[in-house]
């Protein structure tokens, strides 16, 4: 178990919920890009992969809990995405 690997998972983890609860509020998909998200989400699994195929260690519950986090952000966007149109007539 790396403490390095340790640090960058919890310090990019606590973005996280202050990105999911801003798309909660305001319902606008921003600057974000759904494309960027779902890159972050593939990083994250494939860190799970690694983790759970070749190095298991504690760490694969901060991967889970990073992508899980990203996996929410992507549902906020999507369902944001779909509020704009619908609420601008498109």
């Amino acid at each position: 178990m790396s403490p390095f690997e340790i640090v960058m998972l919890v310090c990019f983890g606590l973005a996280w919920p202050f990105s999911i609860y801003k798309s909660w509020k305001s319902r606008a998909v921003g600057s974000k890009s759904l494309v960027f998200l779902v890159a972050l989400l593939i990083g994250y699994i494939s860190g799970i992969l690694h983790k759970a195929f070749y190095a298991y260690d504690g760490v694969i519950f901060l991967y889970a809990l990073n992508g899980t986090m990203v996996a929410i952000d992507i549902g906020l966007y999507i369902r944001n995405k779909l509020y704009f149109v619908k609420e601008s007539g498109e």
